[in-house]
């Protein structure tokens, strides 16, 4: 009887086969929680001090609860960045070159994954060399390109506008784009070479397996395809400031301007009081923060399903 309960307590306490006992729950969930503390610390802090009024932004005696709860920055921030023109530009600046991304990133990985033809090896080889290159050695010599590109005696005419964006991505050579090729090479190279074959043998086009097979079956890629780029265009500043001037204000443009203004009044020791506690402070900024990157946290929690089985199906981490 002894001996049963002493394995009774042991099966509790340590597990038995597949089955966590308590000291190993206990161990997972401590590990959980402070890796999900470590991923939303920053998040947390920005939260509690956009809550803060100026008095206890500068008061090193409060840390996290504010001594009064303020909208003061929220609002602040919603006037400084004009928060629904920045969010429209946002959205054209992210939506249409991710459709392009999209579109050409699963053309090319099809052509990749299912067709032979010469120099296949070196051009994915040159492809990926081309990634590794860094953006910032590039945005001279490409920008020079844009202002004068022509595609059949036709001046495109890129700069200053959105197809700065999604013209490149519609060749190929998007944000990023030689690792969303690479997700749909593997996508289509996994699918069985029968189902090709029978779609052959029933007559089907070459467009047609593309669309009834194909496509269907990388639902997946598609989906995380464009997520990430969409927030690769949406976070990106320095292209978008080079390519677009004045013409288009995102809302991390707006983020990036607010506090190119603040460092520029602090260095110069030109803050008076009254204009830190009525726009210019570190509050303001983090409620910026949150404001620009809420969307995104909103198109994540909607797909969320969706984009963990197309990570888990991808074998890519998170970025």
């Amino acid at each position: 009887m002894v001996y049963k309960n002493k394995m009774k307590i042991k099966r509790i306490l340590l597990g038995r086969n597949e089955k966590l006992g308590l000291v190993q729950k206990l161990v997972l969930y401590i590990l959980l929680i402070g890796i999900s503390f470590i991923f939303l610390y920053p998040l947390l802090a920005m939260l509690a001090k956009s809550l803060m009024a100026i008095e206890d932004l500068i008061n090193t005696s409060v840390s996290w609860i504010p001594s009064k709860i303020t909208f003061v920055n929220y609002k602040n921030a919603f006037m400084w960045m004009q928060f629904f023109n920045a969010l429209w530009d946002s959205i054209q600046v992210s939506l249409y070159p991710t459709i392009a991304t999209v579109f050409s990133s699963a053309l090319i990985g099809y052509g990749f994954a299912r067709y032979k033809f010469p120099f296949k090896k070196l051009l994915m080889g040159i492809m990926i060399a081309m990634f590794l290159i860094p953006s910032v050695l590039t945005y001279i010599p490409t920008t020079v390109l844009y202002k004068d590109l022509k595609i059949l005696g036709i001046n495109l005419d890129i700069m200053g506008s959105i197809k700065a964006f999604w013209v490149p991505a519609i060749f190929g050579n998007g944000i990023r784009q030689t690792i969303f090729i690479l997700i749909f090479y593997q996508f289509f190279r996994i699918i069985p070479d029968e189902l090709f074959e029978a779609a052959e043998v029933d007559g089907s086009s070459t467009l047609k397996t593309y669309l009834t097979i194909a496509i269907p079956l990388a639902g997946p890629a598609f989906l995380i395809t464009a997520l990430y780029s969409f927030v690769w265009y949406w976070n990106e500043t320095s292209l978008a400031r080079l390519y677009f001037g004045a013409d288009y204000t995102t809302l991390p443009m707006s983020l990036d301007a607010f506090i190119a203004t603040y460092q520029s009044m602090y260095s110069q020791g030109n803050v008076t009081m009254d204009s830190v506690s009525s726009t210019y402070n570190i509050g303001v900024q983090y409620a910026m923060t949150l404001i620009s990157i809420v969307p995104l946290l909103l198109i994540y929690i909607v797909a969320q399903k969706w984009f963990v089985e197309g990570v888990d199906r991808s074998g890519i981490a998170g970025s």
